[in-house]
């Protein structure tokens, strides 16, 4: 139980902090957003919980930080690539294993290629496959691939079960 009451303190200090307003109607939406994101969260032993808390919070900063630093740079990629003159797309359909096993790991990476300009998910089939749609399919394949296997990983250590 502390374990849960620490994390609800992370949680909420962490929302006023990306939110930057302190009254206490933001307080009380903080703790409405961390109760919503510990349901989300799957229960585990206590014990299990606490020891895992300190390589949750890490992962999902990581997660957060190589998340904004991909919609950076594909941001930019595909400025590049609408202000050139020739336009040089060479659109197409990547198929990019998702290396997630559960469903909302699957989800969540989807949502993730899905927000990076220039990219977008039109399909996940029973395997894990993930059909998306690329601006420039030049190096696509393998560099949403590396992303992905990231991404995977670093889901699996936030919600400390096998994605």
């Amino acid at each position: 139980m502390a374990c849960q009451m620490r994390t609800m303190f992370f949680l909420i200090l962490a929302y006023l902090l990306l939110t930057a307003n302190p009254e206490w109607s933001n307080v009380v939406l903080g703790a409405a957003v961390a109760v919503l994101v510990m349901a989300l969260i799957p229960r585990t032993a206590d014990v299990r919980e606490c020891q895992g808390f300190l390589k949750v919070v890490p992962a999902a900063l990581q997660y957060g930080v190589i998340l904004g630093v991909d919609l950076v740079k594909s941001g930019i990629q595909v400025a590049r690539i609408v202000l050139h003159p020739k336009l040089p797309i060479r659109p197409g359909i990547v198929a990019v294993p998702a290396g997630c096993r559960s469903d909302l790991g699957r989800a969540l990476s989807a949502h993730a290629m899905t927000l990076t300009p220039g990219q977008l998910v039109v399909g996940i089939d029973e395997s894990g496959m993930l059909y998306t749609h690329c601006l420039d399919t030049t190096d696509a394949y393998a560099s949403m691939t590396r992303a992905q296997e990231t991404r995977a990983e670093l889901l699996q250590r936030i919600f400390l079960s096998p994605q």
